[in-house]
């Protein structure tokens, strides 16, 4: 698969480098020659350019990248990565940084973006995650405002407690993805029983995440 990630800064170059170890091919740009270190990510192409530009994106090949990543601090550069990289060249999949959590509700649909990923809420999420049980937690959006990866730590006196996942009557547009139980992740199928302690993943329908967390609350 062909990368291309928008900013060569901390962010961007990390992603680079996890990207290259798992086998992809990936192109860093950035127009600040400062940003331009090489020798941090030598396996990556690197292109000194403004990606805001459509001859930057041009020269980059952009038509020929599977996934865009829009990962600079400045908000407004992403989103034209993003619309741009959509809109002028049809990228299929479209990943955006967010920075200024003011700056949330532009990052979707209309401005190219799949995917958000804004990390002030990712980490005050990863905070809630580790402290709350018997709460429903949201880590992640997907195409912002459709459906949410969402966690729940089940309580001793959770209702489902003990029940079978296939006799669960989740809501509407909801999936139970994956149960972490002792260190282990299990792929659930409907004869799974949910046990305290069991951090549930969902991806589930904004909409429906009052009713999920009503159905798994003692209270």
């Amino acid at each position: 698969m062909r990368v291309a990630i928008a900013g060569a800064g901390a962010v961007g170059r990390s992603i680079a480098a996890e990207l290259l170890e798992n086998g992809h091919e990936v192109l860093l740009i950035d127009k600040d020659p400062r940003a331009i270190k090489i020798d941090t990510v030598p396996r990556a192409e690197w292109l000194l350019a403004d990606a805001c530009e459509i001859s930057s994106l041009d020269e980059a090949g952009l038509a020929n990248c599977h996934v865009v990543v829009a990962a600079s601090g400045d908000d407004k550069v992403n989103l034209v990565v993003s619309l741009l990289a959509k809109t002028e060249y049809g990228v299929p999949r479209v990943v955006a940084r967010t920075n200024h959590p003011k700056n949330e509700w532009l990052f979707n649909e209309s401005w190219g973006v799949d995917v958000a990923v804004s990390t002030p809420r990712l980490l005050s999420a990863l905070v809630e995650e580790a402290v709350s049980v018997g709460d429903l937690v949201r880590l992640m959006t997907f195409r912002q405002g459709e459906a949410n990866l969402v966690e729940l730590t089940l309580p001793e006196d959770a209702p489902v407690v003990g029940k079978r996942s296939g006799s669960v009557p989740w809501p509407a547009d909801t999936a139970l993805v994956a149960i972490l139980r002792e260190g282990r992740v299990l792929v659930p199928s409907a004869d799974d029983p949910l046990e305290a302690g069991d951090e549930l993943l969902f991806v589930a329908n904004q909409e429906v995440e009052d009713e999920l967390a009503r159905l798994l609350s003692p209270h």
